[in-house]
């Protein structure tokens, strides 16, 4: 006998064949098991101790899986998948996941009967196109402007949330905040920049009730002196800036040797003088508000509360340029390249309010804002936290929305009627590949199940009575209430999907099955060689705009 070859370390384990696949899919499915209560608007709430001790309370399928520290690699490839759906589409992060666990649970049968996975690959994508041209046919299109329509198509979205008991508040906040940013790019599209022109500012304390879209913006900061400065004016004139206005200093450290003390006193003099000059510049377009995202010096402050002008300092860069928006001004980087145009007119009252313990400025009564802030207000934290997670989602829709007005049927009517068109189409497609393909359109009955099973009616005579509607291909829009759990038009009832959601929905759900299908070795355990002691590279950390929100920004 020949000694056994060792080509692997010893430190590496590797598993192959058919037992990754297992694995693969058990872990899928234990990821989709952990979300699968929380589709629908019957779902239950997952409470999430983060690693800083904090608790999450949620319902909203990206956050709970982003909160989860998984061990097995293609658990982890699952989360992204959430992931992805969120930042894509912002909906429809629970029913990926359930719909991708599914997907791969009937495959596992398959493997065992020695199918070739990229033969189930094969009979999947071929699913996935017919589920798509399925779609396509029972999408129906809606008007924009037709404001009750939106609300039934955004609250049908956010019903599964825990913010549906509060009814159309939720989406009328979306609604508004959405049409407001809304950008015409010509040619019929739209662009709605939800992240950068739509802040949410969460005030504890008050009733849910009070939450608003304001026509303008608002920001946690008060004028720079509180008793000269004036807290309301109406029309005001709005300058940005993004430049300190203070004496400048120099780029480095440097000494200057004075020899006499008549000198010292000319320094300071140019230093006054420089301010006065940059205060003349800015007083010369007779603005009463200025606002820079810098420092502003105790001196540049009494010239400007002098002429009567407030002044803000300090204020975020993304709230500057929200400010801007809205008012219609342009952030100046040099005072004295300030021109007439660059002067906010837009704005129809400036003024600062305490709410709670703080002080917040607001702008607004704006003419034609292309920013806006939702003030929320709620009893806790936590509270706060999960509606404004429900609003992310519920402008996502109002926003795909504008972009594709198509609807598809929700309560899982949309699945089943892609789920019988599959199987009927099943029946024409010959050769090994007709029973994967068959297979694709009973996981699609997953949603539809999930659902009932969260409704606690008797799921197998629900599953089989919806079955008998769709069979034979008519009317698509059947589905399952899921409050109540009865089988009901969704035409009705008004309940709807988008039809982007959807469709970005089965594919992402599809295409990572096939990807996860395909894996057939892991191999963990991988070092790289160091040297002891050395520490490896780190990365450098890069800020971009959007940390800067996040950050705290110290009060002066």
């Amino acid at each position: 006998m020949h000694a056994p070859v060792l080509v692997l370390r010893d430190s590496l384990k590797r598993e192959s064949g058919r037992k990754v696949h297992h694995a693969n899919i058990q872990a899928a499915k234990a990821v989709a098991d952990i979300i699968r209560t929380t589709l629908g608007p019957r779902s239950m709430l997952k409470m999430l101790l983060d690693a800083s001790g904090g608790i999450v309370v949620t319902n909203d399928g990206n956050a709970i899986l982003r909160e989860l520290d998984l061990a097995h690699p293609a658990a982890k490839s699952m989360i992204e998948l959430s992931r992805t759906q969120d930042e894509e589409v912002g909906d429809g992060t629970t029913s990926v996941i359930v719909l991708g666990g599914e997907m791969l649970h009937v495959a596992e049968a398959f493997i065992e009967k020695n199918y070739h996975p990229t033969v189930i690959c094969r009979a999947y994508s071929k699913a996935l196109e017919d589920a798509i041209a399925v779609i396509d046919k029972i999408a129906m299109s809606i008007d924009v402007n037709d404001r009750p329509t939106m609300l039934g198509l955004v609250k049908s979205c956010i019903g599964t949330k825990f913010t549906s008991q509060f009814g159309d508040l939720i989406a009328d906040l979306a609604i508004d905040a959405t049409s407001i940013v809304g950008v015409d790019l010509g040619q019929g599209l739209r662009e709605v920049d939800i992240k950068k022109y739509i802040k949410v500012e969460k005030v504890p304390g008050g009733q849910l009730e009070d939450s608003k879209v304001l026509k303008g913006v608002m920001f946690n900061k008060d004028v720079v002196a509180p008793g000269k400065m004036k807290r309301k004016i109406v029309n005001p004139r709005v300058i940005l800036l993004d430049c300190p206005v203070e004496y400048k200093k120099g780029e480095n450290q440097t000494n200057a040797e004075l020899v006499r003390e008549e000198d010292w006193e000319v320094l300071l003099k140019m230093e006054e003088e420089y301010i006065e000059n940059m205060c003349a510049q800015i007083l010369k377009l007779k603005p009463d508000l200025v606002i820079t995202e810098k420092g502003l010096s105790d001196l540049a402050c009494h010239y400007l509360s002098k002429a009567g002008v407030s002044a803000i300092r300090r204020l975020r860069k993304t709230d500057n340029n929200r400010i801007a928006k809205a008012c219609g001004a342009t952030v100046v980087n040099r005072p004295d390249e300030l021109q007439e145009s660059d002067v906010g007119t837009g704005a129809g009252l400036f003024e600062v309010k305490k709410i709670g313990d703080e002080f917040f400025a607001f702008i607004v009564d704006c003419k034609d804002p292309k920013a806006c802030t939702v003030l929320l207000r709620g009893a806790s934290k936590d509270l706060l936290n999960e509606v404004e997670r429900n609003l992310q989602d519920a402008m996502s829709v109002a926003r795909n929305i504008l972009k594709n007005p198509k609807l598809l049927p929700g309560g899982g009517a949309t699945e089943l009627t892609v789920s019988a068109a599959l199987k009927q189409k099943s029946s024409s497609i010959e050769g090994i590949e007709k029973w994967p393909y068959e297979a694709a359109a009973i996981a699609f009955e997953a949603i539809p199940r999930t659902l009932a099973q969260n409704c606690g009616v008797n799921v197998i005579r629900t599953m089989t009575a919806l079955q008998g509607k769709h069979a034979n291909g008519e009317n698509a829009w059947i589905g399952i209430d899921g409050n109540t759990g009865e089988i009901t038009d969704m035409k009705e009832r008004k309940i709807w999907d988008a039809y982007n959601v959807k469709a970005q929905t089965f594919k992402t759900a599809i295409e990572s099955a096939c990807m996860l299908l395909r894996i057939d070795d892991i191999v963990s355990g991988i070092k790289k060689k160091q040297a002891p002691g050395a520490q490896g590279p780190s990365k450098p950390k890069i800020e971009t705009e959007a940390d800067a929100d996040s950050e705290q920004i110290l009060p002066d």
